[in-house]
């Protein structure tokens, strides 16, 4: 069973063959394999991507001057 990254919802409906939405919280919710994308529906139906919120991007090396 699928739950919701940002409420923990099991209810969360099909939309489309790979999209999903958390009719509690109201996010839009895209798996393809194993990466998931978190999105915000806006006023006007555009989506707003929420991963920075949920997911952590690798953090590039570091670069020491001496």
């Amino acid at each position: 069973m699928m739950r919701c990254p940002n409420c923990n919802s099991k209810d969360i409906g099909k939309i489309g063959s790979h999209q999903f939405y958390c009719w509690s919280c109201f996010i839009e919710l895209t798996v393809n394999g194993d990466k998931m994308s978190v999105y915000q529906v806006e006023e006007d139906g555009t989506l707003s991507s929420l991963d920075d919120l949920f997911f952590e991007e690798p953090i590039p090396p570091q670069v020491h001057v001496n």
